[in-house]
């Protein structure tokens, strides 16, 4: 069974898409962008445009009944790989002592001006 993942606590898809899909044991996380689930505009900063991801993955997972914990995977996609560094930092405060494996790629562009996507795959909780 296939069951579409929506919650208001995280940005609205900016296309035809949505922000999550639980398929059998897994949760399949589209890429979130450091967008305010508010409205509010883009960081300047990557590591700001990072948190603001990362909080956005965190509440897709919620509303999936399942958490950053239980990720096995992300890709994170910057479109410049000298920001490397301020997006680590954030992203290990972020999974503390939990690794998931990852991807990290430079991109040409991200959409609405973004500097950081990341997208990720969790496993579901027992009873989400």
């Amino acid at each position: 069974m296939i069951k579409t993942i929506a919650t208001r606590q995280a940005p609205e898809a900016v296309g035809p898409y949505a922000q999550a899909v639980q398929a059998g044991g897994f949760i399949f996380c589209s890429g979130q962008l450091g967008l305010d689930p508010a409205g509010g505009p883009l960081a300047a900063d990557t590591a700001a445009q990072t948190r603001q991801a990362l909080a956005n993955l965190r509440a897709v997972l919620d509303a999936a009944g399942s958490g950053l914990d239980a990720v096995v995977k992300t890709t994170v996609f910057l479109t410049d790989l000298a920001d490397f560094a301020a997006v680590n930092a954030v992203y290990a405060e972020a999974f503390g002592a939990h690794r998931p494996a990852r991807a990290c790629v430079q991109v040409a562009a991200l959409p609405k001006g973004a500097k950081v996507e990341i997208e990720a795959v969790a496993v579901v909780r027992t009873g989400a």
